[in-house]
């Protein structure tokens, strides 16, 4: 069960990342109109593990599985993440090489190993974006503990207080650690732990299980047309970004609004699902992964590239980089990940079909046995 109008959301929030990270102090991002939400644009990552929590029910519950069988859960989600993650993870330790910037071999482990986010100091190390895929990773290890023990078992409502209860204990006790002299402000032990440690996520994704879970109960009765409620919601954010709440938004609170809209353009069949399923769209929302996880790589390739050339004007080093990353990501789809993603799962289907085959030889082996001794 596929929901192509949320595809494209994927994209529109990891584009502003780009920006915040490279073309924050360009016009027109740094103008007061737009600096409020490019400056707050890593909440982009928040609306990642809800909507990752939200797809994964759908995936599973919605085509009426009854159990994920681990195994092939887990090659299933290091097919899709882990190729272009290490990918770019090489293209960075390559440029570190050859522009002789350090990096110690404990920092590539944990990056290899997709475990930085544990450690305090290690987050952001080489490829800093790549601290959600640690976290990414943690859901998935949990998920089908979750998926087969909990949510095949219980019903919908007899859910909706734990979870909830999970995401208001989460944002209280990061906003009362966060205002305490715990927290020592960025860099330090205390922001990792804070910001980047994977439990401090866990309510996100469980809130969008939440609300996978909702959608697939009432989706028959909610098929309409939501564009104004979408609206709504998109100018409810915008007021929520520019007028703060005392509280921080970093690890789940604009929950409140990414789980109503995720769940709305869901059940939309009006003008942003005419415009969202277009194929052009759709593609672009399949590449931002890659556009996500290669950006620090890109630009760093390719602004070195422009300065070697002389060229240091800002709007070429951000629009050009911008431009290649967009291409790379698409190029990096179509020609490494989706093959190599074809070929780790014919190889497991492989392994599948000889062990089928192995076992109707031993049942047959089993059965003249059994006809030899009877004849005996």
């Amino acid at each position: 069960m596929r929901i192509e109008q949320l595809t494209f959301t994927r994209f529109l929030a990891a584009i502003p990342i780009v920006i915040y990270h490279f073309g924050s102090e360009l016009f027109p991002y740094n103008a007061n109109a737009f600096f409020f939400i490019v400056k707050q644009a890593n909440l982009g990552v928040s609306y990642f593990f809800v909507l990752s929590g939200f797809v994964m029910i759908i995936a599973y519950s919605g085509n009426g599985q009854s159990a994920i069988n681990p195994g092939k859960y887990y090659l299933n989600r290091f097919a899709r993440i882990y190729p272009v993650y290490f990918l770019a993870l090489m293209m960075l330790v390559l440029y570190y090489i050859i522009r002789d910037k350090s990096f110690t071999f404990t920092a590539f482990a944990m990056n290899l190993f997709v475990v930085q986010s544990w450690f305090p100091s290690y987050p952001l190390t080489l490829n800093g974006p790549s601290w959600s895929l640690a976290v990414e990773f943690f859901f998935y290890l949990l998920f089908p503990f979750l998926f087969n023990r909990i949510y095949t078992r219980y019903k919908f409502n007899k859910l909706i207080i734990p979870v909830v209860l999970f995401w208001i204990v989460s944002q209280t006790l990061l906003t009362l650690l966060n205002n305490s002299s715990f927290y020592k402000g960025f860099p330090s032990h205390s922001h990792d732990l804070l910001f980047y440690f994977p439990l401090m996520h866990l309510n996100e994704f469980l809130i969008g299980n939440l609300g996978g879970l909702f959608l697939i109960k009432y989706r028959n009765k909610m098929i309409t047309k939501t564009d104004i409620q979408i609206l709504l919601l998109f100018v409810a954010l915008i007021a929520l970004l520019r007028f703060r709440l005392p509280f921080s938004y970093d690890n789940g609170l604009l929950a409140i609004v990414f789980v109503p809209f995720i769940i709305l353009l869901s059940a939309n069949n009006g003008f942003f699902t005419r415009v969202f399923t277009k194929k052009p769209f759709i593609f672009l929302g399949e590449i931002s992964y890659g556009i996500y996880i290669l950006q620090v790589p890109v630009y760093y390739w390719l602004q070195g590239l422009l300065k070697f050339f002389g060229i240091t004007q800002p709007y070429v080093l951000f629009y050009l980089p911008l431009a290649g990353l967009i291409a790379t990501a698409g190029l990096s789809y179509v020609y490494f990940e989706t093959p190599i993603r074809s070929f780790i799962k014919s190889l497991h289907q492989k392994r599948i079909n000889q062990e089928h085959v192995q076992s109707m030889y031993s049942a047959v082996h089993r059965h003249f046995n059994n006809d030899n001794q009877a004849l005996s």
